[in-house]
């Protein structure tokens, strides 16, 4: 789960960021918030790598569960299966 209390709202930082002339120029041309694009592309991308980091350090606990699985079966079969 996230540390981040979501009862109050954000703080704001104020950055600098390099992006190509081109893309801003269109963002620009269709009224987009660019901090908010930016924002939103950067939590995109933190969940991405967050994923990534997670699967990559329970890989073998994973692996190890997939093998039990198909070595003994599911320990509870899910519901759908009774009505096939």
């Amino acid at each position: 789960m996230s540390d981040h209390d979501y009862s109050q709202t954000p703080r704001r930082k104020r950055v600098n960021l390099t992006v190509r002339e081109d893309v801003m120029k269109e963002a620009k041309e269709l009224g987009l918030n660019a901090s908010k694009a930016a924002e939103a592309g950067i939590k995109a991308a933190v969940r991405e790598e967050k994923g990534r980091r997670w699967l990559a350090e329970n890989r073998e606990a994973i692996a190890a569960h997939n093998r039990r699985i198909e070595r003994e079966g599911v320990l509870l079969p899910p519901a759908w299966l009774d009505e096939i």
